[in-house]
């Protein structure tokens, strides 16, 4: 579908392909024909996440992959242009393509009392893409946090699961604390997470476009 001025295709569950004058991908996974991406993003090394099987799909040796540091081990071995891996605030620029590191991380949703699926400080990231002018968050596995104040973006693209993230009501306050054009839900319809979840979140969000693709 056609966002603005990039063409962003959704795959599955945090998967997109966001393309421009570059072709980008965010943490491919049930990747289901090849393809060649100039660049992909990876949030944490989970195996919905970071999965070899499908990275060699899209990538190729002309491709930058740009991650977390948990996902080192993950990487090892595939050959590619070149891996960098970023931390919460660190910026990485290719051409004419920047790419910011944004915490990621859970405040509520835990496998017991205290303790959290994705821990702050752990390493996990979300993404600021900027592309032909248009920025865009790819949030990567969180919950509404603090750092969301202060990023800029036109088009935001945040899970609704409820599920190791955001639920659709906590995904409908940060599209209004980061106020995108547009906003697009993910992280629901495969693993975690159902169609109902994107339509409750499109329902509930009034400050923006909500494009479920």
């Amino acid at each position: 579908m056609k966002l603005l001025n990039l063409e962003i295709t959704r795959i599955a569950h945090d998967t997109f392909r966001i393309a421009g004058s570059k072709v980008l991908y965010t943490d491919p996974y049930k990747v289901s024909k090849q393809d060649k991406a100039d660049i992909v993003v990876i949030s944490h090394e989970h195996f919905d996440h970071l999965v070899k099987e499908d990275l060699q799909k899209v990538v190729t040796s002309e491709t930058t992959i740009v991650a977390s540091p948990l996902c080192e081990e993950g990487l090892a071995g595939l050959k590619v242009k070149k891996v960098h891996f970023l931390r919460p605030g660190g910026k990485f620029n290719e051409g004419s393509i920047a790419i910011e590191g944004i915490a990621a991380y859970n405040t509520n949703k835990g496998p017991a009392p205290g303790k959290v699926f994705h821990p702050k400080g752990e390493g996990g990231l979300g993404f600021v893409i900027s592309m032909d002018g248009t920025r865009v968050y790819f949030a990567g596995d969180t919950d509404l946090i603090p750092e969301m104040k202060s990023i800029r973006c036109d088009i935001a693209l945040l899970p609704v699961s409820g599920t190791y993230v955001m639920t659709a009501e906590e995904a409908a306050e940060a599209a209004k604390v980061l106020n995108p054009k547009i906003a697009v839900p993910m992280h629901y319809g495969a693993i975690v997470g159902s169609d109902a979840d994107a339509k409750k979140f499109k329902s509930l969000v009034k400050n923006c476009q909500v494009e479920i693709i």
